[in-house]
């Protein structure tokens, strides 16, 4: 694996061969099937994905965007500018679909895409992983989501949470047992 770091200059600077590079030649490396990490020299953020659409972007005027994991886009750009347009398609509405499918349905067809010869075994098992793995963070991500705008929502109008009306329920049970304690007396 290259750690390939960027500079503010913009320029690219491969820390596996001590030199800098272009983006063309950032591109054959990954089509040569070198796996590539890009990573900011001053902050450390991972611009693997933003780098990986630049270059995508170059091969194809329809790139698609930075919404793909780094993976599918080293993949897409190894494929060539023949196929990279329907490449793209094919990965964009497995990834729609995944959302929706069961986990053997998302098998399923990608064993499909395998046996067709569309993705190498490697790949498909890549693929599945990472469609788990970014459901997994989805699912993630909209159930705290949901709860954060619940307890926003409760927030602003005022309303009690369930712990909160516990602790109430509480006190008042322990004020009416020393209420009726005071009565007997």
């Amino acid at each position: 694996m290259h750690l390939i770091k960027k500079y503010a200059n913009r320029k690219l600077y491969d820390t596996t061969d001590k030199k800098y590079l272009t983006m063309d030649r950032l591109a054959v490396l990954i089509k040569e099937g070198t796996e590539v990490v890009i990573v900011d020299n001053e902050t450390g953020k991972d611009l693997t994905a933003s780098i990986l659409s630049q270059l995508l972007a170059r091969e194809e005027t329809d790139g698609p965007g930075e919404a793909l994991p780094p993976g599918i886009l080293m993949q897409m750009l190894r494929k060539g500018r023949g196929t990279l347009f329907g490449y793209g398609k094919k990965y964009v509405s497995l990834w729609q679909s995944a959302f929706m499918l069961s986990k053997d349905e998302v098998e399923k067809r990608i064993n499909g895409l395998v046996r067709e010869k569309e993705l190498s075994e490697a790949e498909g098992k890549n693929l599945k992983n990472e469609i788990v793995s970014a459901t997994n963070h989805l699912k993630d991500w909209i159930l705290l989501t949901i709860d954060r705008r619940v307890a926003d929502a409760l927030k602003r109008m005022n309303l009690a949470t369930r712990e909160q009306v516990h602790e109430l329920t509480d006190k008042v049970e322990r004020l009416e047992q020393k209420l009726r304690e005071m009565e007997k007396r």
